[in-house]
């Protein structure tokens, strides 16, 4: 069954306000809300005519993606997005999301060809119950004082969902590019209470992956040597274990790092800051059609 026939089936049988399926009109409550004006038809189109991409006498350049070969235009169309809310310019980000969406329903209908298939129900499916179980406030009548409770909730749930994961750094993508990857680090050690407190605070791992914050002398249970992998060497101005001075290519990353983590202390986003600035240096550089030795990248 096509969307546009599941949408007819669906009008015909749902209920209107008044609990009598299609019925609408005088003496029967307040019209229903036409189907072509529901929130969410626009998807089954764009799901239509993916599927039409991808079967006999479509694209064949479509037909013959993998999952593999389109995670690089996933990652892309994220970057894009990004640049778009930063820019804030509505018909941009519309436009920008579209293209994430199309990664989302593209992968959807390879799936669907799959060893194991899967559709675009399925991952609908799943990141609702996923949504509904890390909302309990609001699906399952539990009390919370605020956004931060929530937070606490959220990571209690994941945590009892993902049992495997045992240290704080567990689950970040190690293919993320190093600064995006930096303030995750930095999120998840702070909301772990990990994060050194002041300028030149160091967190280090010892032999047995116990988390140690040297300023105020803390130190936390280990984990499974993940955690120490990810943790060893500090996270502040010093290095531990090593004698790298400033201008090492290692001090360097430190003094990076540093800096992420200072923007975290602030509230600030290092990633999103660093974007600004770029922003404004790519504009002070005045056009030119030869740029010389020094400015050819």
């Amino acid at each position: 069954m096509t969307s546009s026939e599941r949408r007819a089936t669906e009008a015909a049988s749902s209920p209107s306000p008044t609990g009598v399926a299609g019925a609408a009109g005088p003496g029967h409550g307040a019209p229903e809300v036409p189907a072509s004006a529901r929130r969410g038809e626009a998807v089954l189109d764009l799901v239509e005519v993916m599927d039409r991409l991808r079967s006999p006498g479509g694209c064949p350049w479509d037909a013959e993606q993998t999952h593999a070969s389109l995670a690089p235009y996933a990652v892309e169309e994220a970057y894009e997005l990004a640049d778009a809310i930063e820019g804030g310019i509505r018909s941009d980000v519309i436009d920008e999301l579209g293209d994430v969406l199309l990664q989302v329903v593209f992968h959807a209908r390879v799936g669907q060809d799959g060893p194991s298939p899967f559709d675009i129900d399925d991952v609908a499916r799943g990141i609702v119950t996923k949504l509904r179980r890390r909302h309990p406030h609001v699906f399952d009548g539990v009390d919370v004082s605020g956004a931060a409770e929530v937070e606490t909730n959220w990571d209690a749930i994941k945590a009892a969902e993902k049992p495997d994961r045992t240290g704080p750094l567990d689950g970040i993508p190690a293919g993320m590019p190093p600064l995006e990857r930096a303030v995750k680090v930095a999120a998840r050690l702070d909301r772990a209470g990990l994060l050194p407190a002041a300028p030149g605070g160091e967190v280090a791992v010892t032999a047995g992956g116990e988390v140690r914050d040297h300023d105020a002398g803390r130190v936390d249970g280990g984990g499974d040597g993940r955690r120490g992998g990810a943790l060893r060497g500090g996270l502040g101005n010093g290095v531990e274990d090593r004698d790298e001075g400033p201008g090492t290519e290692a001090g360097v990353g430190e003094e990076m790092l540093a800096l992420v983590l200072r923007a975290r202390r602030e509230g600030r986003d290092a990633a999103a800051e660093l974007r600004t600035a770029l922003g404004r240096l790519e504009a002070a550089i005045p056009a030119t059609r030869d740029p010389g030795p020094d400015l050819r990248g």
